[in-house]
């Protein structure tokens, strides 16, 4: 009887072990990713959050071994596509490329921004950027000083990648705050329209990240006549700070970070991090984001986390401080 009833159990775990084994292996629970990743850009093609979204993604897909692909979703300063990854399954495969306008939103708009931080999982900032203001090339000044001598007397407009944008508020606080100028704002649905209105002259001036306006810069179609870091960029050693032209309140960068859905495992969201982390410090992705006038940042998703909290705190202030108001 003892002989049976052993005969029974260990037909019942040999059983059970089977079955584990079976599922550890079954397409259930396959090694991830095991299907495409898409990644959901806010903002239109040509600004700095699409151009790095697509350096990145370009290599994310070599070392995930499985096709990453860039959706634009564009609208209301990033909110339409942040809405609808907030709203996306938390399963790995849908994720969001965005602005630090993801960080003025909840603040600007209120309610009407569609989502709040706590449904996302931040996975990294790719990188940051100073912003700048730039002029048409035939707008007849070289200096910033000369630029607000010439905004006193005439009617300007300014282009931004959109209303709570950091390069709008960066130049609102400038303009209407500290040299409480009547330039008129022209909200644009990324930084890719906006830096074109002041190449074509739709604008008289530009407010967008550096990435934005760098290459048109460089070929004489706008001066870039002040960043807003702390320090000057490298490649436009001859542009000076907003601090060294007596502006030391303004510094103000805007950042791309990827952030997932809440509820996305943290393995998945560590393993993604861990990945764009190899992108980024591979030389060739380097220098094609300095390139483009970006800064690679990377870091921990613990640190990603804490950075963008303190940026949420930041741009509140400043949103309060300036009373911006969407449009």
């Amino acid at each position: 009887m003892n002989i049976k009833n052993n005969s029974i159990k260990s037909g019942v775990f040999v059983c059970g072990l089977l079955m584990a084994v079976m599922g550890i292996y079954s397409p259930a629970h396959a090694a991830y990713p095991d299907k495409p990743i898409k990644l959901i850009v806010s903002f239109p093609p040509g600004g700095p959050v699409d151009i790095a979204a697509r350096i990145v993604a370009a290599r994310l897909t070599d070392v995930l071994k499985q096709s990453v692909f860039i959706d634009n979703k564009t609208g209301a300063a990033g909110n339409v596509g942040t809405q609808q990854v907030a709203k996306s399954a938390a399963d790995g495969y849908t994720f969001l490329v965005t602005s630090s306008s993801y960080a003025v939103n909840p603040s600007l708009y209120g309610d009407k921004a569609g989502y709040a931080p706590k449904e996302f999982s931040p996975v990294m900032v790719i990188a940051t950027q100073p912003n700048v203001v730039s002029v048409n090339e035939k707008v007849p000044v070289k200096t910033l000083a000369e630029l607000k001598a010439m905004a006193a007397k005439e009617k300007m407009a300014f282009s931004s990648p959109g209303s709570g944008t950091t390069p709008h508020l960066t130049c609102e606080n400038l303009f209407h705050i500290i040299w409480k100028n009547d330039v008129t704002h022209i909200p644009y649905r990324g930084a890719g329209p906006a830096s074109v209105a002041v190449v074509g002259g739709e604008t008289s001036i530009g407010c967008t990240a550096v990435a934005g306006v760098y290459q048109f810069h460089k070929q004489g179609k706008v001066r870039i006549l002040a960043v807003s870091s702390t320090e000057r960029i490298a490649d436009l050693p001859d542009i000076p700070t907003m601090a060294e032209l007596g502006y030391p309140q303004i510094k103000d960068y805007t950042w791309v970070a990827v952030l997932a859905p809440a509820g996305t495992s943290p393995e998945i969201v560590n393993q993604m991090n861990q990945a764009i982390q190899k992108v980024i410090d591979e030389p060739e992705t380097k220098e094609k984001l300095l390139q483009a006038g970006l800064i690679p940042v990377g870091g921990p998703a613990a640190q990603t986390a804490t950075y963008i909290n303190d940026e949420l705190k930041h741009w509140s202030k400043v949103v309060i401080d300036t009373k911006a108001k969407a449009e």
